[in-house]
């Protein structure tokens, strides 16, 4: 017997057979709106910008002529220059030495002015020492020698007595020895002797006495009074006040400017170039004046400069400014007069570009590089010797992108720089 059920059942492939889906119509549609709407989308935002670049104003275009570059220039002027070399350098004495003790003894007196700062003359009394055992040995040489020379006095004596005594007898010529020659060489040599240590006793005695042995200054003191000094024990140290000097560092360019070569000594017919010294002591501005005597033989192997030294005499004298005296340690700025530049040509320094540049203004307002030969230059002004003629205009402003032949237009003109410059010393 067949059920109805088993019959449905047959029909949808069995028991354990799947169903189909049945799709809606309201699935479809939105699938279909999730595929099509970001496609209109997209082709609306391409239509937009297609509309706005049709609306869009086209740029302006212009036939005008490129612009003129201004600048600011100056003639150049051509006039003798004395050029000159600034430096540095610590002022020292030329002359200084270290005091030793060439004796030994106890001090017994220092002078007041044998301090550091003292100052003292030639000749004056700086230390004494004790000098009881250096006299007793004085007294005992004067002793031998007196007594050498009883001796001696006693042997010429006897040699005239057997001269004599020889002569009476009348038996030829008396040999040496009677005549005792030997005797009296003896004796001379003994007062030579004791003559010598009379001396070595006295010379002994006067370095118990330490006198100064030029006019200075004190600038260390080591010893103090009731010392018992050895012999070459420190004392301390002087210096002479008769010349300063100032070692200062030369490059090839300082000394082409100055003139001057290697081994350079100053003499009657060339007493080297003039220096002036400036330092502010004590909040004023004090300058003196020397000259360079002499440069070095041989270059510095560290630094590969020549040295010169400059010269100042009595600098705490007549060399003094204003009664300030050019002391030692003092750290001095110099300005050197160098040799004398003729048919020179002067330009301001911001006419420079680079170490040998110059940008020159056409009459035809156009620019020129011009490659010129520097002979000097400082903050505010060059020499040139060559590549630049009087009359040119020189340009001193900057200038961005140049290009030789490119147009300019000159806005100002430093006439008044340019007769300033002219009125001052040459670098």
């Amino acid at each position: 017997m067949t059920y109805p059920e088993d019959i449905q059942s047959s029909q949808n492939g069995g028991i354990h057979g799947r169903r189909k889906p049945v799709r809606s119509k309201s699935g479809l549609f939105r699938r279909w709106v999730k595929i099509i709407l970001p496609v209109f989308v997209l082709l609306g935002a391409l239509a937009g910008v297609v509309v706005m670049g049709m609306f869009k104003p086209k740029p302006q275009t212009k036939d005008d002529p490129p612009r003129s570059t201004p600048v600011v220039t100056v003639y150049a002027k051509a006039r003798p220059v004395a050029l000159y070399v600034t430096s540095q350098g610590e002022v020292r004495p030329r002359t200084g030495i270290n005091l030793a003790a060439q004796v030994g003894g106890r001090v017994q007196w220092l002078a007041p002015g044998f301090l550091e700062g003292g100052r003292f003359k030639r000749g004056d009394v700086l230390m004494r020492l004790e000098s009881a055992e250096y006299d007793l040995r004085v007294t005992q040489a004067a002793a031998n020698v007196a007594q050498a020379q009883t001796v001696l006095t006693r042997e010429i004596s006897e040699s005239e007595i057997a001269r004599r005594d020889w002569e009476d007898l009348g038996q030829g010529i008396a040999s040496p020895l009677t005549l005792r020659k030997p005797q009296m060489a003896e004796a001379k040599a003994r007062i030579a002797s004791a003559q010598a240590g009379l001396g070595e006793a006295k010379l002994q005695q006067s370095r118990t006495v330490l006198r100064a042995p030029f006019d200075g200054r004190v600038s260390e003191r080591l010893v103090s009074m009731g010392d018992t000094m050895s012999p070459g024990q420190n004392i301390g140290r002087i210096f002479a006040v008769d010349i300063a000097e100032i070692k200062l560092p030369l490059t090839d360019t300082d000394m082409s400017r100055l003139g001057l070569g290697i081994g350079f000594v100053a003499s009657k017919a060339n007493p080297g170039p003039q220096a002036e010294l400036s330092a502010v002591v004590a909040g004023v501005p004090h300058t003196w004046h020397g000259r360079i005597t002499r440069t070095s033989s041989s270059y510095d192997p560290g630094t590969r400069v020549l040295f010169g030294y400059v010269q100042v005499d009595d600098p705490y004298g007549k060399g003094a400014d204003k009664g300030v005296p050019l002391a030692a340690g003092l750290f001095v700025n110099v300005k050197i007069a160098g040799r004398q530049v003729e048919n020179s040509i002067v330009v301001p320094r911001t006419a420079l570009r680079g170490t040998d540049i110059v940008y020159i203004a056409n009459s035809d307002n156009t620019l020129s590089l011009r490659t010129v030969k520097v002979a000097s230059s400082t903050r505010e002004m060059v020499v040139i010797t060559d590549g630049l003629s009087s009359g040119e205009r020189v340009i001193t402003s900057p200038i961005r992108g140049v290009a030789e032949g490119m147009k300019i237009e000159i806005a100002d003109f430093q006439d008044d720089a340019q007769e300033q410059l002219s009125g001052e010393n040459g670098p």
